[in-house]
């Protein structure tokens, strides 16, 4: 059976050799590059659907990288690496359909999170299920999202929010998938319906939110608009978040 590949692009040689020893034990097929150029030829030769690649880099720099994968091949999940503070970057990323980001140094949980969050995006892509489901349960109304939340998703999460304001639902449960990546559309898609929510006097909170996406909210202020909760069970009860 042929190994998954990943092309990791960066350029000091001990990060890339990091990562080949984190990877190998995931049982990738390893390809590297040490610079924006040669990842991209790289990737044009062996078409991996998985990219990790640094955001700083002399010559052409991580983002432009992602930039041109995603032109070149939709489908393929990029995963960025960033330094501390780098975060306005990360975000710019994410708008650019990044999967997620990673912050240097790089941390074998962040790395699996990351990695899980690509996996589980590619499958979600290839049978092609639903971006945005509901379900009733009790005096709750729970909107489960998962894939990717932007511009495309307005309609759809429209349309649930709808919904669950029709059932006069006591409280309105965004629940996020652990694949889902949410980009500035995305985010602005959420803000108007927190503000409409709460003019329209409807309780709406969140569930299942990564790490990495509350400190995005955190950043954005949405984390101020809105009670956030590990797990729906939580969401639903309503307890301290």
């Amino acid at each position: 059976m042929e190994r998954e590949k990943i092309l990791i692009i960066d350029d000091e040689k001990p990060t890339l050799k990091m990562f080949s020893l984190f990877l190998e034990v995931y049982g990738f097929s390893i390809l590297t590059a040490e610079s924006g150029e040669e990842g991209l030829d790289v990737f044009e030769r062996e078409r991996p659907e998985i990219v990790l690649t640094d955001i700083k880099m002399p010559g052409m720099d991580g983002i432009e990288v992602l930039r041109e994968i995603k032109r070149r091949s939709p489908t393929t999940e990029v995963i960025v690496i960033t330094g501390h503070g780098d975060m306005d970057l990360a975000i710019q990323a994410l708008n650019l359909d990044a999967a997620d980001f990673i912050n240097k140094p790089i941390q074998r949980q962040s790395l699996e999170q990351a990695l899980s969050r690509a996996r589980e995006r590619l499958r979600l892509a290839k049978i092609r299920l639903h971006e945005v489901e509901t379900r009733q349960e009790g005096e709750n109304f729970i909107i489960h999202i998962q894939g990717n939340l932007n511009a495309y998703s307005e309609s759809l999460l429209r349309d649930a929010y709808d919904q669950g304001v029709a059932t006069h639902a006591r409280r309105i449960v965004l629940h996020f998938e652990p694949a889902t990546s949410i980009n500035g559309a995305g985010i602005a898609i959420l803000t108007q319906l927190l503000l409409e929510s709460e003019k329209q006097g409807v309780e709406m909170v969140m569930a299942g939110l990564s790490d990495n996406f509350r400190r995005v909210f955190d950043i954005v202020g949405l984390t101020r608009m809105v009670r956030l909760y590990p797990t729906v069970d939580d969401a639903c009860r309503g307890g301290m978040s």
